[in-house]
């Protein structure tokens, strides 16, 4: 407001009746005012995309029947949509994207980026040519603790990173059949494999974020543990990062009777830091040869990046919204300060973007292929391997 004078106009492509995610996106984007809903595309079919849009309070001649007609109506537009949020299955990211970007729009996007990591080459590079901004909402990093975890990594309390431990463990996917979105099934539609592109790339993410380590060769296995599926339900891999420390990364979503089991431990030489999703709130610090500690929103010893990402006192809890919006507001200030000119503030410039997008394809494809050569250290393409 105190740049553009105005909130920025926000479209909206996927995420309608029925979806989790699509809410989660509206609502982020509303939570710290920074974004003003101006059109939709909310599904495939026209008419409940119609229909939807019109639920939401859309002018009926701002609630499209597909993301295309949205984006090009939109831009011919002088109060047209600026920034294009998208949360459409895998397989369209990449052309909403790009014909976003080619229209002079700056992109929130779900993850993973793309499905391949041609198509996640060429939109990384794509961005890179428009300078617009491009956000790709692993929301997991706008948690004030994840933050704080990567401050104090980054203010070196942990010393030299040497061991990283990440699991994202789900089970609703245990039981045998099809899941509640069909297209999740399709690997033309999903992705090469399911669990990676779904929880996977948040695991991996996560990791970056929080030690600013790249991971640079993997030994992975990747498959199925439900009888008769033919999606990968299932990945475990050893890791070395490119500063040699040595790690470990297991996802699943057919672990029977768990929710949402995300969860690190990252040690260095001076101590180590552990955190879990369903927990949020405490960031548990163990330092070499002294009492263990813990951190909160807020409290005591809490540094600028996670103070930016709390919106309350300490001792009052934020959760899943919170984090998501933390993304959505990161992208806002950036983009207006772009937009007029400004220096941007760096504590807003810590959201994931087309290249975290970009590596976390390139993980995904050596995870696949080491898994297809039985288990055989694998090369993360774009990493500097000092292992």
């Amino acid at each position: 407001m105190q740049l553009l004078g105005r909130r920025l106009r926000l479209a909206v492509i996927g995420g309608g009746p029925g979806s989790f995610i699509g809410a989660m996106h509206r609502q982020a984007a509303r939570l710290d005012d920074r974004f003003e809903l101006v059109a939709c595309a909310l599904s495939s079919d026209p008419e409940r995309a119609r229909s939807a849009g019109l639920s939401l309070g859309m002018a009926p001649e701002r609630s499209y029947p597909n993301g295309q007609a949205l984006i090009e109506t939109e831009a011919q537009r002088a109060d047209g949509a600026e920034v294009v949020a998208i949360m459409t299955p895998n397989d369209s990211h990449f052309a909403l994207a790009i014909l976003a970007l080619d229209h002079g729009m700056d992109v929130i996007c779900d993850k993973p980026m793309t499905n391949t990591l041609a198509e996640a080459q060429a939109l990384h590079q794509k961005v890179q040519d428009t300078g617009l901004v491009f956000c790709l909402t692993h929301n997991y990093t706008g948690y004030p603790m994840v933050r704080q975890a990567r401050a104090m990594v980054q203010d070196g309390q942990l010393g030299e990173i040497r061991l990283v431990q990440v699991e994202y463990v789900q089970g609703g996917r245990a039981k045998a059949g099809p899941g509640r979105r069909a297209w999740k099934d399709d690997p033309a539609r999903g992705g090469p494999s399911l669990v990676l592109a779904d929880i996977g790339t948040h695991a991996h993410n996560l990791l970056r974020f929080m030690t600013l380590l790249e991971v640079a060769q993997v030994a992975a296995e990747v498959g199925s543990i439900v009888p008769d599926r033919l999606t990968h339900d299932y990945a475990g891999a050893m890791l070395r990062l490119n500063n040699g420390a040595r790690g470990s990364f297991w996802v699943t979503q057919a672990a029977a009777g768990v929710e949402n089991g995300l969860r690190i431990r990252i040690s260095g030489a001076l101590g180590s830091l552990e955190w879990q999703q369903e927990q949020p709130q405490v960031l548990h610090f163990k330092p070499l040869d002294a009492p263990a500690q813990v951190r909160t929103p807020n409290g005591p010893g809490t540094l600028p990046l996670a103070a930016r990402a709390s919106r309350i006192v300490a001792g009052h809890p934020e959760g899943f919204h919170e984090a998501f919006a933390n993304l959505y507001t990161d992208a806002a200030d950036t983009i207006a300060a772009r937009r007029c000119h400004q220096a941007v503030d760096p504590l807003s410039t810590h959201f994931p973007n087309a290249s975290d997008g970009l590596q976390g394809l390139r993980f995904v494809t050596a995870a696949l292929a080491s898994s297809q050569q039985q288990g055989t250290w694998t090369t993360v393409e774009g990493t500097t391997d000092h292992v």
